[in-house]
């Protein structure tokens, strides 16, 4: 079905009279943001009550929270294409409806196997939300100082939503029950939806082309066997023969997608995008930044729990000073750059992370949150959301209008998965300090040891990939194409330098 067949007709929003209010369509898409990020993080503190209510076996436990990062994270691509090809806003309350309504079964959930299918689907319409609400927020903000602030603003409802899920899941599960969680969810997406199809004007037409299915297929199937592979190996160790048969089958599939890739005349990936300005950079740093990032919000929780003895509720209220800091930084990062340039605010927001991170690795079993936790999250925070706001920046710099969901799609990929392999490669040290420790020290001081690896290599990946950023933050833009034999519309040209700098 062509895209010029399915231009977002249905979408009778008055554009002109929303555009004049565009801090109105900002909150809601930002709203849209700040809920996918909410459920990614809020179960994590009523894992135990989940556990019991639901008869959750350990594996089930595990998959309550894989479930949705797998389908989140392996659909992201296919979400963004399709709101570029369908119509950015219908994708979005489409997703909207999906991960509501998936949210109200899982909390009414009586059985895994329920719970599991619906974390599953509220990854896949959190797959169609980040995407779509991205490209619709670049749509209204050209760039300039305006798309700066808005970023800042996405930037502060990413962190902040990471950060709240932890204070809400342990504040609903303490006073109400774990199903809680999931209502709220629900409450809060169709609260959005009712928002966005009110106030987010419907996108300019839809990009010209087919639906790359088979491109779509391969990718997919490719990045869920690699996700598989990671969150399972946490829990069976990196030799295990289903985890090694996982990562062979999706460097298959990637081999696969390549080379559908180079036939397709409209392929999922076009090779144009990744020839845009400095979007292959931001979206290699951003990889990074999210393998720090998604294991941040793991462990610290944990240390907090099982080492301070913090209640559920305790531990949530003391998330609020990191997003506090994650907020301010996301507010003043557009400026930073702007006095300082990109490069600079990358690289200093990145060290200042990094720094954080080593002050946690020097956590103490008979430590305390004031001690131990505090002045760190405040330094993580800062660094966090600034970091976040610039690399995605990078990431849809100079992205041509059609292609707006599909970069937005990629950044949350790549961010996704460098989650995954970040906290799976995390989890295997640590477990593995742990256990080392556990021979001649008490369990707690066991436990500490595992935090504290986990928090030492996070800031020595911080630390690398801020020497990275100078090196790949240049300021480049695609040369001029030079005339070559003709080719197939979607042929993947060989590999070559397509950039020179600007000083």
């Amino acid at each position: 079905m062509s895209a010029a067949d399915t231009t977002d007709t249905t979408d009778t929003t008055d554009t002109t009279a929303t555009a004049s209010r565009p801090g109105v369509a900002l909150a809601a898409l930002a709203g849209a943001q700040f809920t996918v990020m909410l459920a990614t993080s809020i179960v994590n503190v009523a894992l135990p009550q989940i556990r019991a209510g639901v008869g959750l076996s350990e594996s089930g436990t595990t998959w309550t929270v894989n479930a949705y990062g797998l389908a989140f994270g392996a659909l992201l691509l296919a979400g963004g294409r399709a709101a570029d090809l369908l119509g950015r806003r219908r994708v979005l309350l489409a997703g909207l409806m999906v991960f509501g309504a998936s949210s109200l079964v899982a909390g009414l959930a009586g059985s895994s196997l329920v719970l599991i299918a619906a974390r599953a689907v509220q990854g896949l319409g959190a797959a169609a939300i980040a995407p779509a609400a991205l490209a619709l927020m670049m749509g209204l903000f050209p760039p300039g100082p305006g798309r700066g602030r808005a970023l800042g603003v996405w930037g502060a409802v990413s962190g902040a939503g990471g950060a709240a899920g932890v204070l809400l899941g342990g504040v609903l599960t303490q006073a109400w029950g774990w199903p809680w969680i999931f209502h709220v969810v629900a409450v809060g997406a169709f609260l959005v939806l009712a928002a966005a199809a009110a106030f987010v004007p419907r996108a300019p037409g839809a990009g010209g082309g087919h639906f790359d299915l088979l491109g779509t297929l391969t990718v997919t199937a490719a990045l869920t066997a690699l996700v598989w592979g990671l969150t399972t190996a946490r829990r069976t160790g990196w030799t295990d023969t289903a985890v090694l048969a996982s990562f062979a089958l999706a460097a298959g599939l990637l081999a696969t997608f390549v080379l559908v890739e180079r036939r397709h005349p409209n392929p999922l990936l076009p090779p144009r995008l990744l020839r845009t300005g400095r979007l292959a950079a931001g979206n290699l740093l951003m990889a990074l930044l999210g393998s720090v990032w998604i294991a941040l919000f793991f462990f610290l929780p944990l240390y907090q729990q099982q080492v301070l003895g913090s209640s559920p509720l305790i531990t949530g209220v003391g998330q609020l000073p990191l997003a506090a800091a994650n907020m301010l930084g996301s507010a003043f990062a557009p400026r930073i750059s702007r006095r300082l340039g990109t490069t600079v605010t990358v690289t200093g927001a990145l060290l200042t992370e990094a720094a954080g991170l080593w002050w946690l690795s020097r956590i103490s079993a008979d430590g305390s949150y004031l001690v131990d936790v505090l002045s760190p999250s405040l330094l993580i925070g800062l660094g966090l959301s600034t970091a976040f706001v610039q690399l995605t920046a990078l990431s849809v710099e100079g992205v041509a209008p059609r292609d707006a969901g599909l970069a937005g799609g990629l950044v949350n990929t790549t961010r996704q998965v460098g989650g995954a392999i970040g906290l799976a490669v995390l989890a295997t040290l640590a477990g593995a300090a742990t256990a080392r420790a556990s021979v001649q020290q008490p369990h707690l001081e066991a436990l500490t040891a595992g935090y504290r690896t986990a928090f030492a290599v996070s800031a020595v990946v911080l630390a690398v990939t801020a020497a990275l950023a100078p090196l790949l933050t240049r300021c480049t833009t695609a040369r001029p194409t030079r005339p070559t034999r003709p080719t197939g519309a979607g042929s993947w040209p060989a590999l070559r330098d397509t950039t020179r700098e600007h000083h």
